[in-house]
């Protein structure tokens, strides 16, 4: 039963902090950022954040080091918007996934360009 009760606590989390990051945040080392998903550990003491960032490797760690700044004001407007006791300390993880999948994408398309080439 608790299980549901995070899963739903992360994915408002996750809604509102795309929402603060879009609209309130000014930081002009935020880039383009995207939050993919929010796991909430069982007594919601703690958040981890995934986020998928657009740019080279000096883009994202600027990304991050001004979400690491923001975080008390964006736990803040968690704690206000979601409305819980005790809100969630954020952890910001770069989420890897698109990448990953992309490079596997680019890969099938090389091995179907060579099997193309031999027949």
């Amino acid at each position: 039963m608790g299980n549901v009760r995070t899963n739903r606590v992360g994915e408002e989390i996750k809604k509102e902090l795309s929402q603060i990051i879009q609209r309130e945040l000014k930081d002009p080392r935020i880039g383009f950022v995207t939050v993919t998903g929010v796991e909430v550990s069982g007594d919601l003491s703690q958040a981890k954040v995934f986020i998928s960032i657009f740019g080279d490797e000096e883009k994202q760690s600027g990304t991050l080091k001004a979400l690491e700044k923001a975080k008390g004001f964006m736990r803040t407007e968690i704690g206000r918007r979601v409305r819980l006791r005790h809100t969630p300390d954020l952890l910001f993880k770069v989420d890897e996934s698109v990448e990953y999948g992309n490079r596997i994408e680019t890969l099938l398309t090389k091995i179907h360009q060579e099997e193309g080439e031999d027949e």
